[in-house]
């Protein structure tokens, strides 16, 4: 792993330690980590894990008979510890901090989205129907 320095130190979130910790167990368990392309390829698997648990939830698809997990929930939420472990990974990889990059982009969001969202009729209709 690069050496990762955050840009303001003040305004670190816990990412830098994830980060650190999964570097730490990468090199004394997993030996080394894995090229870009795989852990790309293992990041669009996990993924496809979520949706698939999330889909057949929430959405309009049913598990097969044996197929559904004890806990729905802690399913998903293992797949999504994946998700985030491999997405570290590649942050790692290409010297990315993760606390840099994730108020960066908070930053985008609220200044782009600060009106778009409370404006939109279907949250305000959706709203309405759950104060009725």
């Amino acid at each position: 792993m690069e050496e990762i320095t955050s840009e303001n130190e003040q305004e670190n979130t816990c990412l830098y330690l994830v980060q650190q910790q999964v570097d730490k167990w990468i090199k004394s368990v997993g030996v080394d980590y894995f090229d870009e392309m795989t852990n790309l390829s293992n990041l669009i698997e996990e993924t496809g894990e979520v949706a698939r648990l999330i889909g057949r939830e929430y959405g309009q698809q049913s598990f097969k008979p044996g197929e559904r997990p004890a806990c729905v929930k802690t399913a998903i939420a293992d797949e999504l510890s994946d998700v985030l472990f491999i997405a570290v990974c590649l942050a790692n990889q290409m010297g990315i901090d993760l606390d840099s990059a994730f108020a960066r982009n908070m930053n985008k969001k609220t200044s782009r989205d600060k009106d778009r969202h409370k404006n939109n009729p279907v949250f305000k209709s959706k709203h309405a129907e759950e104060n009725e």
